[in-house]
């Protein structure tokens, strides 16, 4: 797979980490698509570095993972969960 492909791959996963982020932590969430992009690749990010806490593994043994996936999407809440805060304590 070369750039292209991991990017998109990047793309795809975030969008749909993102995703299912957003339809689990109770409430609304005002984020466009572009938004809920960013949120699940930051969750990817936090998904893979305690992944990789936890279990030792990282990105060398393979990139694309069910757990990894997994791993997205609690990481994606967790990122949402911490922007919900931030965002609410502006706000007040």
């Amino acid at each position: 797979m070369g750039i292209l492909g991991t990017v998109i791959t990047v793309i795809v996963v975030g969008l749909i980490a993102g995703f299912i982020a957003r339809a689990i932590v109770p409430g609304r969430q005002s984020m466009s698509i572009l938004k809920t992009i960013v949120l699940g690749i930051v969750g990817s990010f936090v998904g893979g570095f305690l992944g990789y806490l936890i279990f030792g593994r990282d990105a060398a043994d393979g990139f694309i993972q069910p757990s990894g996936i997994i791993g997205s999407i609690i990481g994606a809440i967790i990122a949402l969960l911490v922007y919900g805060a931030v965002t609410r304590r502006s706000a007040v």
